[in-house]
């Protein structure tokens, strides 16, 4: 499966590379990744990334490498997420300490959403948040979201259900 990929104003999204490598572990070594599995060894951020291309192939749909156009330098994961312990699937954002305050959460999730609506013919979607998690819960309410209910996840606790507006909505 060839991942497809996205530009918008400022950035691509894309396949994973070896060379964004650097930069996701060091996100995974960091306190950042406190919300998304917490702390991860070299090996454990590998697999991670490796799991980010499985998914592509397994279900046909995921999460990108967010870069900026520009430089094509990494600032974080969005896309696609639906691991097996998830109701559904979401749309999932994580930013690198370089890519934070710079909108490309709200830009990248945006084309993910995008995605799943024009591309994959979806109706409905949802993003999965640590009630905890302030900056995501922020960037939910800028996307349109509303909540609607919560996920109590084994390993991350009570999540809160944010519910995107659908395709119809977005076009009114």
């Amino acid at each position: 499966m060839m991942i497809p990929t996205l530009t918008t104003e400022r950035l691509t999204l894309r396949a994973p590379r070896l060379s964004d490598f650097a930069a996701h572990a060091a996100f995974k070594a960091s306190p950042r990744a406190g919300f998304v599995g917490g702390i991860s060894t070299e090996a454990e951020a590998w697999n991670h990334l490796c799991a980010l291309i499985g998914q592509w192939q397994l279900r046909g749909y995921g999460r990108w490498m967010v870069a900026e156009t520009a430089t094509d330098r990494p600032m974080g994961v969005v896309g696609i997420h639906h691991p097996l312990d998830w109701p559904e699937a979401e749309i999932g954002w994580t930013v690198y300490a370089d890519g934070e305050g710079k909108g490309y959460a709200y830009e990248a999730a945006k084309a993910a959403r995008s995605y799943a609506y024009d591309t994959l013919g979806w109706s409905t979607i949802a993003s999965f948040v640590n009630p905890d998690n302030t900056r995501s819960v922020t960037l939910a309410r800028r996307m349109g979201c509303r909540p609607d209910g919560q996920h109590m996840h084994a390993v991350y606790g009570p999540l809160h259900i944010w519910r995107h507006p659908s395709p119809s909505e977005l076009a009114a």
